[in-house]
């Protein structure tokens, strides 16, 4: 999932006002992104959003450079997940997100999750075990507790391939308590090669005296079961098994068994179709303000409606023909909801483009199912969404 203001320190410190953190003299670090921030021309950037009344922006920054591989020694994708300390020491809320890929030619998406001061030195165990930058990070962070409240997901915002920098609408942010830091989870696609890469988060913070709504994340995954086509089945991996089997041993079996245990979230069984989709219940009151869809490359379509197949029905994010490199998240109008109320994402995905995309060039066909890689596939809804 551009570049802004002046860089600072990889520690995490701020512009010279901002409330949150010290000061410091605004110097990019060592290891911060390039001149041109992964586009082809300054002039190319992206303007920055203008900073609102009370506002800061932090450029966080991986240390060193991180050169990915395939950490099982098979497959094409490592997953990597860096510890960035913003260095918060007041409350405030997070008002926005920026990724700025080091190195976009590998960096397939981003996603920026909340670590907790109390979950803050599980996380530097974490860092800790492995050598090198960061650490091994299939499926989430890693950390206890990964994912366990879908409507209330520990992620602060996402970057693909035509994302832009992400801000709340006024009076809205994240909860981001003094202390808190952030994990940086980096999809490294490795197809496109294996050369180094230092990334960098920036978010903007605005003081907890700002009086703001909290806002939340509410994800919203299904499962994926695209088939052979008649006539490219001969592949062992056609078999949903076997497929299934591939997904573990590239990425554990505690990524892998992501395509069963959807099931117990959605409901139902396996069934092959190009067509899959998840239906959830509200349980307390809820205003969808943000929406955004992310699939793969074989992915064609995605809907999210809310109250299907009532009077009440209403789409809030239709895209009809899927651009990977077009996943930005869309404000909306306020939609709320009632406990009892559904939200249901509705997900198509097409074996032909296998034949008209260079990533799958020398690609066994196989079944597909939910799995981390480039080549694998998701059908995820993220709602951005404000209880009460």
């Amino acid at each position: 999932m551009l570049a802004l203001l002046a860089a600072c320190s990889p520690g995490g410190a701020e512009d010279s006002s901002d409330p949150a953190a010290p000061s410091t003299d605004g110097v990019a670090s060592p290891g911060a992104p390039t001149a041109t921030d992964g586009y082809a021309s300054p002039a190319a950037r992206p303007k920055p959003v203008p900073l609102r009344a009370g506002e800061k922006r932090l450029t966080l920054t991986m240390p060193a450079e991180y050169t990915p591989s395939a950490p099982t020694g098979v497959g094409t994708d490592d997953y990597r997940c860096f510890l960035l300390d913003p260095g918060l020491a007041r409350d405030g809320y997070l008002t926005g997100t920026n990724v700025l890929p080091g190195n976009p030619d590998v960096v397939h998406h981003v996603i920026l999750f909340r670590v907790s001061p109390d979950q803050v030195a599980a996380a530097e165990r974490k860092d800790a075990s492995e050598p090198g930058e960061g650490w091994t990070c299939f499926g989430g962070t890693g950390l206890a507790g990964d994912f366990t409240n879908l409507d209330d997901a520990n992620w602060l915002g996402a970057w693909a391939p035509g994302g832009k920098e992400s801000v709340t609408r006024p009076g809205y942010g994240v909860d981001l308590p003094r202390g808190s830091q952030i994990i940086m989870q980096v999809h490294y696609n490795l197809l496109a090669g294996d050369s180094p890469d230092a990334s960098s988060a920036q978010i903007r913070v605005a003081p907890h005296n700002a009086g703001l709504t909290p806002l939340h994340t509410f994800l919203m995954p299904a499962p994926v079961e695209l088939p052979c086509r008649p006539g490219h089945d001969s592949s062992p991996l056609c078999d949903r098994d076997a497929a299934v089997a591939d997904v573990k041993a590239r990425f554990g079996d505690g990524p892998g068994s992501t395509n069963d245990l959807l099931y117990f979230l959605c409901g139902g069984k396996p069934q092959p179709s190009p067509v899959t989709s998840c239906t959830r219940r509200v349980l307390q009151p809820t205003t969808i303000l943000g929406v955004a869809g992310h699939m793969h490359l074989l992915g064609r379509s995605i809907r999210i409606e809310t109250n299907p197949g009532t009077p009440q029905a209403r789409t809030i994010l239709d895209i009809p023909v899927w651009d990977f490199d077009n996943q930005g998240a869309k404000p909306i109008p306020p939609v709320h909801l009632d406990p009892a109320d559904t939200v249901k994402v509705t997900c198509r995905h097409v074996q032909w483009l296998r034949d008209e995309l260079p990533a799958f060039e020398g690609q066994e066909e196989r079944y597909v199912v939910w799995g981390e890689g480039t080549t694998d596939e998701m059908c995820l809804g993220i709602l951005q969404v404000a209880f009460g």
